[in-house]
């Protein structure tokens, strides 16, 4: 069955300019936020607004009307795993799954993260087991099986490296800073402009069941990059600390390019 309409639960950074390339494509789309402020955001872009909140505790919001009629769910929502308001992801996702199989839904695209492969410093394919070694990987790589496994609709796992764009980059973060730790370490990030075209051709080329890895091609070392990017900013450089190993990891999009073939357009 051909997908034209699509739900996308958390139409954030990544979920509404996705949703507004949908609709500009043609799609109808519906989308949650858990910002009362943004609904009319999503209205304005000819987005059907739904106020839904996930949590580990249930479901807030008109999630049955949200799903009704959609063939293809779209999951970017963040696991919120780092600061004090710490939330359990997989309950999170199984409290969602019974909603997706009362539904329409007969494909799932869940929007995980390469940090479900450890940092072993080896070169990362969808091949690779997957050995996270943070919590947050952890938790997506256990959603991810919650979702693959279920029979009742096909997923697909898109695993993104780092995400950038116009108003985001980890530059921000580490400019001036020092005692940075891994500085040959391998750098995999992707941009948002690659993010939505390579979540397009995945729809357009109807590729469910499936496993994704998706950075940028391009690997430098943190060292190098964060450097260069600091200096091309004129902002204070990132000091790194050389006396320990560098551990990392390189992962690589050649499914991406092969299977979907998807060519990287934007420059890190």
């Amino acid at each position: 069955m051909k997908t034209n309409k699509i739900s996308i639960l958390g139409c954030g950074w990544l979920g509404l300019p996705l949703a507004k390339e949908f609709i500009s494509k043609g799609f109808s789309v519906k989308g949650s936020t858990t910002s009362i402020d943004k609904m009319a955001v999503l209205e304005t872009n000819d987005i059907q607004p739904f106020l839904i909140a996930v949590s580990e505790d249930g479901i807030e919001g008109e999630m049955t009307d949200f799903l009704e009629n959609s063939n293809l769910l779209i999951i970017d929502i963040p696991p919120k795993l780092r600061g004090e308001n710490k939330e359990n992801f997989v309950l999170k996702i199984k409290n969602l799954i019974p909603f997706i199989e009362k539904a329409s839904i007969e494909k799932v695209l869940f929007i995980s993260s390469t940090s479900v492969y450890a940092d072993d410093n080896s070169i990362v394919t969808e091949e690779t087991i997957p050995n996270p070694d943070t919590e947050s990987g952890k938790q997506l790589l256990e959603a991810e099986k919650l979702l693959q496994h279920n029979s009742n609709f096909k997923t697909t796992i898109l695993r993104f490296g780092g995400l950038i764009g116009e108003d985001r980059h980890p530059i921000k973060h580490i400019s001036g800073r020092e005692n940075l730790e891994n500085p040959e370490g391998a750098i995999n990030l992707i941009h948002l402009d690659d993010c939505i075209g390579i979540i397009e051709s995945l729809v357009a080329s109807n590729y469910w069941g499936e496993t994704f890895n998706a950075v940028s091609p391009h690997h430098p070392t943190r060292y190098n990059y964060y450097s260069e990017k600091a200096i091309s900013l004129d902002w204070p450089l990132p000091k790194f600390r050389h006396d320990k190993p560098s551990h990392s990891k390189v992962i690589s999009s050649a499914k991406v390019e092969k299977i979907l073939q998807y060519q990287f357009k934007t420059a890190l």
